[in-house]
């Protein structure tokens, strides 16, 4: 009987006691403020990394200029040789230099487009690189500053100067002067799917 008053006690306290666990406040948060876009901008190797992007992107306009004037040259020769013909066939040298043109056309939208792509993929690793060099600067500046939420000033409405960490992040950033690498590494390519099992194989020619 006394065993089980001391556990009826027991579980009375534990009851009684379950309200206050559950109804424990949390601690009043220090907020701060940090303008990410700012540190991207103005860092010190971001200005050299963004400067060496501008100048990827101008190789690459003067390149797309060039190609542009070629294939406008040889289209402007070109017609009034395909007009003049008025729906006959061109001969083997016509019809061979249309083709040629053809294929510049192609070959020049497939190099436009894979430096635009790779530019693209150099800027985002560029990007990466500065996300991975601000996140411990930031974590030591929200350690000394006692935040415990920061927030990127591109998502805030409104807030005090006095919020804002983004000098000494980015002072903490500037201490580390290795440049970042502007060639982001080639894309894996995808791996070959292999045929499902059961799959016949193509049939082989009769030889006849």
């Amino acid at each position: 009987m006394k065993n089980k008053l001391l556990f009826g006690s027991a579980l009375a306290a534990l009851v009684i006691a379950a309200p206050a666990l559950r109804a424990q406040q949390l601690p009043a948060p220090v907020v701060a403020v940090v303008n990410t876009d700012q540190i991207f901008g103005t860092c010190t190797q971001c200005v050299v990394a963004n400067t060496a992007l501008q100048g990827q992107a101008t190789t690459l306009q003067q390149r797309v200029q060039v190609l542009q004037t070629q294939i406008q040259t040889e289209g402007t020769a070109l017609e009034p040789l395909v007009r003049a013909l008025n729906g006959a066939a061109p001969d083997a040298a016509l019809s061979a230099r249309i083709n040629a043109f053809q294929a510049s056309q192609r070959n020049a939208d497939t190099e436009v487009t894979a430096s635009r792509e790779r530019i693209q993929r150099n800027l985002n690793f560029v990007r990466q690189q500065i996300g991975e060099r601000i996140r411990p600067a930031l974590a030591t500046v929200s350690q000394q500053r006692g935040a415990t939420v920061v927030l990127d000033a591109g998502s805030v409405l409104s807030s005090s100067p006095a919020l804002d960490i983004t000098p000494a992040v980015l002072a903490i950033v500037n201490q580390n002067t290795t440049p970042f690498n502007v060639n982001a590494p080639a894309p894996t390519p995808a791996p070959a799917v292999p045929p499902r099992p059961g799959t016949p194989a193509p049939a082989r020619p009769s030889g006849r």
